[in-house]
């Protein structure tokens, strides 16, 4: 495994690793991944063997507390991503742009990464020595796409057989002591209705392992090929699975007193309704998925002090279109007359304009709406969730310095509530 970063301080610098040496094998053994590396440095007496950047080796041999990390990062946290081999009527990776950079188009379906970093896997391609390694390390909690718990539908949605066995797929992770968060894309006249309410139901009788269940819809973008008929949620169609839902929540709140079964934001804003309170997401168990963003983001601000300023200050927020509402109240709220703030909803014409949250948006569509509207400004603040992680690049490969030779304005990207009223101090 090659390293990328050394953390200052750490046991790595003091070992004299550098960015670019490779760690081939500890006590004996090589590494497959991050978690097979990480039990094997649990010992406190290891034996490193290293290729450094030269193509010279060495063998590296030092004591150790239990509980001392490495410090080190990595250029890749599996040795080769185990991708999907399923045709999902639904697939977004299938949807996006051609033409755009090589890893928008893998399809991880990784239980290892599902582990690490909570990206959501189908079960569909795990071996007996899969679920035998999942037991053995402890790999607890994992993310699993559910889409329908009826066999039949669900192979139909997956486009493969094995996905038939999701029932046999739960049973092994649980006999294996795992844990697990659950989501079902829905798509209209395919797993809503009946086969939604089977669905829920079948996951409530998993609990405890079952920890969470996270419904979105499906999106759509002008770049889907599928001839596969779907559809997306209107406003009465998203209303319906509201108080779908609503059914199922009461009852596990009155059992647990977790609400256990979410709804992505998007329900809400099709169907025109008010986002729930805080405690109706319980931990915010599925926040990256975005579920329970939007009220975390309107408490955060809500927590922090308005801000006062004698200076004038003038400021472009760019949103997707169904957020921009929630930014329109939230910046109504401030009552400073020297704080000019609009908030310009984006059409996203990169991936259809049916396709509208604030994390697809792209730089040239950014850049695009900042020049029509022809207005002098002070800052311009860009959703963070937009920009690729770590970097301050867009899907389109458009940069946030691209977007600074254009416009003379302080640019800043936000991710919260509380960023976003501090950027405005």
């Amino acid at each position: 495994m090659k390293i990328s970063k050394i953390i200052p301080y750490s046991l790595a610098e003091e070992l004299e690793l550098t960015s670019g040496d490779t760690i081939l094998k500890i006590n004996g053994t090589a590494p497959r991944d991050l978690i097979e590396l990480s039990f094997l440095l649990a010992d406190e007496e290891i034996e490193l063997l290293v290729e450094h950047g030269d193509g010279e080796r060495e063998l590296i041999a030092f004591e150790k507390d239990v509980d001392e990390e490495l410090g080190a990062e990595f250029e890749s946290a599996v040795d080769k991503i185990k991708t999907c081999a399923n045709h999902c009527v639904f697939c977004f990776v299938d949807m996006i742009a051609p033409n755009m950079r090589a890893t928008l188009s893998v399809k991880d379906d990784d239980y290892r990464l599902s582990f690490l970093y909570g990206n959501f896997i189908t079960l569909t391609n795990l071996t007996d020595s899969d679920f035998r390694r999942i037991k053995n390390f402890h790999l607890s909690p994992l993310y699993v796409s559910i889409h329908a718990m009826n066999p039949a539908v669900r192979a139909k949605m997956l486009r493969t057989p094995r996905a038939a066995k999701i029932h046999e797929h739960l049973d092994k992770l649980e006999a294996a002591g795992c844990e697990y968060h659950t989501q079902v894309v829905l798509c209209p006249n395919l797993n809503d209705g009946a086969e939604l309410d089977f669905t829920i139901a079948e996951i409530l009788k998993r609990r405890p392992h079952a920890q969470s269940l996270a419904i979105v819809p499906v999106g759509v973008t002008r770049h889907r090929r599928d001839k596969f008929p779907l559809t997306q949620f209107d406003k009465s169609g998203a209303a319906k699975v509201i108080a779908q839902v609503e059914k199922f929540q009461s009852q596990s709140r009155a059992q647990t007193g977790r609400t256990f079964v979410y709804l992505g934001d998007e329900f809400y804003f099709l169907a025109g309704r008010d986002i729930p309170p805080a405690d109706y997401y319980d931990d915010f168990p599925q926040i990256e998925n975005g579920i329970g963003m939007t009220r975390n983001f309107t408490d955060e601000f809500h927590a922090e002090k308005i801000p006062s300023s004698s200076a004038k200050l003038t400021v472009d927020v760019i949103s997707g279109t169904s957020f921009a509402a929630v930014l329109k109240k939230l910046a109504a709220e401030i009552p400073n007359e020297n704080l000019d703030v609009r908030i310009l909803p984006v059409v996203n014409e990169f991936f259809g304009s049916t396709v509208n949250v604030s994390g697809l948006l792209t730089g040239g569509d950014i850049i695009r709406a900042l020049q029509k509207s022809n207005r002098p400004r002070d800052k311009i603040l860009i959703p963070a969730t937009a920009l690729r992680a770590g970097e301050e690049t867009f899907l389109d490969d458009v940069t946030v310095d691209d977007m600074r030779k254009i416009f003379p304005a302080q640019i800043e990207a936000v991710s919260t509530g509380a960023d976003f009223l501090n950027a405005l101090r």
